[in-house]
């Protein structure tokens, strides 16, 4: 069975890494809205930004697996997406990285998501009094849960990491591949 899906590799990296980032990218996407709307857990502004990524890459991996079959261009466009899909996670891991280090307390976080802008909720002690009764803030700071002592922040920056290894990996396999069949 390994040496099948191995095969399958090797004959087509670019399918196989998008079809499993395409699987990767709807668990993730279904957990966080599992959480969301059946556990409870409402995500913070920085939550809704990291899911982004996944989102994208639901989309793009599609298009990935299909591009990478071409005959037309011999799958540059698919490469090309599969590098801009890896410097999204990249990217995103930074993100999911800060937003863990802002729960951690290790550093300051966005001041719309922690509660520093008190003053601008109303005027005086009735208007803040009065916007706090009809505001609800997801605080970017607080973990809404942990396991294993990992934020959902956390758990998405090694997912993150992960899957941007691994794009980058085929990526880079795939473009030193074409390089080398390349005519001189």
């Amino acid at each position: 069975m390994l040496a099948k899906l191995q095969a399958k590799f090797d004959e087509n990296p670019l399918a196989i890494s998008a079809a499993f980032l395409f699987l990767l990218s709807g668990a993730v996407t279904l957990s966080a809205l599992g959480f969301e709307h059946i556990g409870g857990y409402k995500p913070c502004p920085l939550c809704l930004i990291e899911r982004y990524a996944w989102y994208f890459t639901l989309i793009a991996s599609v298009f990935v697996f299909f591009g990478s079959k071409s005959k037309f261009d011999g799958g540059y466009l698919a490469l090309l997406l599969m590098g801009i899909i890896g410097i999204g996670f990249l990217y995103n891991a930074y993100l999911a990285g800060f937003h863990a280090g802002v729960e951690w307390k290790w550093w300051a976080g966005p001041t719309s998501c922690t509660g520093d802008q008190l003053g601008k909720l109303g005027g005086g002690a009735g208007g803040l009094l009065d916007a706090l009764n009809k505001t609800k803030v997801i605080r970017c700071d607080i973990a809404e849960f942990r396991l294993f002592g990992l934020s959902f922040s956390g758990y998405n920056f090694l997912l993150s990491l992960l899957a941007g290894a691994i794009t980058l990996g085929t990526w880079l396999m795939v473009a030193l591949r074409m390089k080398n069949s390349c005519p001189r």
